[in-house]
């Protein structure tokens, strides 16, 4: 669960300083600071992960063997779906709906002829992240709260919900590892079948040359400029040469 998540959020990250600041990507895409990148994200997530070794058990049920999460008591219960929610959703979300925000402005601002493809492309993987791993996340704040509840009808509810919840919302979320592929795919095949595999990479390409269009064009007319200034320093210097240069005439003599 974790490295997933985290491994879309640093995606988001990188295409947010693609977009914004193109001329500051190579700083972060050399080969010995993406290696050091993903061994700080798997160290963080295998010690984010160590709860849910510390509270799972292996107990006998129907002649078989089942590890199943067991915990002594609620507040462990509450301190491991909270960290889940915390580290596994709101601070990685977070992160990537702030960033996608930030690219569709900047694609906005743009002449980008494919803008509309790409917002909804941008919009799609925001919201097929939160509909995957939201309904597990609810159901963890369930369990939670039956875990705080004092026992009565609100318990016992709380309990049935999350029991016959836990099953289907963890299938649905672990699909999530697999659908961004199949939306890259259907959302941008033309991009596919244009640019090849590399697509992602032409798509927020546009937003750089406009960048860099701007600037050139930019830079074009300060040149124009300051030459006209010189030609004008030129002609007046010439002027004042030639007045000083000049023979008076004294009546034809």
């Amino acid at each position: 669960m974790y490295p997933s998540i985290q491994l879309i959020m640093l995606m988001s990250i990188y295409r947010l300083v693609a977009v914004l600041w193109p001329r500051r990507v190579t700083l972060i895409t050399g080969r010995k600071t993406v290696i050091w990148v993903l061994a700080v994200v798997w160290v963080l997530v295998m010690l984010a992960s160590v709860p849910a070794m510390i509270f799972r058990k292996v107990r006998i049920q129907n002649n078989s063997s089942v590890c199943e999460p067991v915990h002594d008591d609620n507040r462990d219960v509450a301190l491991q779906y909270m960290l889940e929610l915390v580290l596994g959703f709101l601070i990685p979300y977070t992160v990537i709906v702030v960033s996608y925000i930030c690219i569709l402005r900047r694609l906005r601002q743009t002449k980008f002829r494919r803008r509309i493809r790409s917002e909804k492309l941008i919009l799609a993987i925001v919201l097929t992240f939160c509909l995957f791993w939201l309904p597990y996340h609810l159901v963890n704040m369930i369990q939670v709260t039956w875990a705080l509840c004092p026992k009565g009808p609100v318990k016992e509810t709380l309990n049935l919900i999350w029991h016959k919840s836990r099953a289907v919302t963890s299938a649905i979320a672990f699909i999530s590892s697999c659908a961004n592929p199949v939306l890259y795919f259907f959302a941008g095949k033309s991009y596919i079948r244009r640019e090849g595999l590399a697509f992602m990479a032409r798509l927020f390409e546009g937003t750089a040359l406009d960048s860099a269009t701007r600037k050139s064009r930019q830079n074009s007319q300060n040149s124009r400029e300051k030459d006209k200034e010189a030609d004008a320093v030129m002609l007046k210097e010439k002027d004042q040469d030639s007045s000083s240069n000049a023979k008076p005439v004294n009546n034809g003599k």
